[in-house]
C-alpha cells in the first residue's frame, strides 16, 4: 500500500476536521449518525484510518488519523454528557424513551385504580345482595306472621 505525501495527509487530517465540526453542530448527512463512519464518508478517508493497524511483526500501531477519531469520539460525549446531542435521532430516541417510562408509569397507575375499583365493586354488589336478601327474608317473615297490614299507596296531589 502507497503512503500518502505530508501534504495529502494535512489535507486529509483537514476535512476531517472540517467533518468533525459538521457533524458535531449536528449538521448530518441524509440517513447518517454521528459516528465515525459518517465521519469518514464526511471527511472522504476510509473508515479503517481512525482504528490501530497490525504491523507484518504482529506489534500494533496507530491508525493514520485514529488521534482525530479519538477526538472525536471524546468530544461527542462530552457533548452527549452536557445534554447536547448532535444527532436528532439519538435525541428522539432518548425523548421517547422517557415518553414509555412515563406511560408505563400512566398504565400501572390506571391498573392500580381499576383494580381498587373493581375490588369496590364487588364490595358494593355483595352488599347489595346481603341487603336484597335481608329484604327478602324479612317479607317472608312478614307474610308467614301475616299479623301486619300494607297500609294503600299514596295518591299524588291530594291531601290527607
Amino acid at each position: 500500500m502507497p503512503r500518502i505525501s505530508d501534504a495529502d495527509r494535512a489535507r486529509n487530517e483537514e476535512a476531517i476536521r472540517a467533518a468533525m465540526g459538521r457533524l458535531l453542530r449536528g449538521e448530518l448527512p441524509v440517513g447518517g449518525k454521528c459516528d465515525l463512519k459518517a465521519l469518514a464518508a464526511e471527511a472522504g478517508v476510509t473508515r479503517t484510518s481512525f482504528y490501530p493497524k497490525k504491523s507484518r511483526d504482529g506489534t500494533t500501531r496507530p491508525g493514520p488519523y485514529q488521534h482525530l477519531g479519538e477526538e472525536f469520539e471524546r468530544r461527542l460525549k462530552a457533548q452527549r454528557d452536557a445534554g447536547e446531542a448532535p444527532d436528532p435521532r439519538a435525541a428522539q430516541i432518548e425523548r421517547l424513551k422517557a415518553q414509555v417510562a412515563e406511560l408505563k408509569e400512566r398504565v400501572a397507575k390506571r391498573d392500580e385504580a381499576l383494580a381498587e375499583l373493581t375490588a369496590f365493586k364487588t364490595l358494593a354488589v355483595s352488599r347489595l345482595t346481603a341487603q336484597h336478601e335481608e329484604i327478602e327474608r324479612l317479607r317472608e317473615q312478614e307474610a308467614a306472621a301475616g299479623n301486619v297490614r300494607r297500609l294503600p299507596a299514596a295518591s299524588s296531589g291530594t291531601a290527607p
